[in-house]
């Protein structure tokens, strides 16, 4: 799953979390590594925050799709997205109403 995180992350959290809701409702086994990661860096310490974005990118190379939320792109999620059409991992587009973008 790829939806923003930083600038305003109580909305942001609160956003990845009904799509990763939405995800399990539709029969798959979502990955949210912005909602895992953050629990124990600091997203704050460029450090951490490079580490965890990193992390993210190694288990994305394991999924067999990116689902992509919301209308903006951060500079994060485009780097999943670029890094998903680099492997030919397929990636879908939703909304923020969770409908899906053709």
């Amino acid at each position: 799953m790829c939806s923003p995180f930083a600038r305003d992350t109580a909305r942001n959290l609160e956003n990845a979390r009904r799509y990763l809701k939405f995800a399990v409702e539709q029969g798959a086994i979502p990955f949210a590594p912005h909602l895992l990661y953050p629990q124990v860096m600091d997203d704050c310490n460029p450090d951490q925050r490079k580490l965890g974005l990193f992390f993210g990118m190694v288990w994305l190379k394991k999924c067999d799709e990116l689902w992509v939320f919301g209308s903006y792109i951060s500079d994060g999620m485009q780097a999943e997205i670029n890094k998903a059409s680099k492997y030919r991992i397929p990636i879908r587009y939703f909304t923020e109403k969770c409908e899906e973008v053709q």
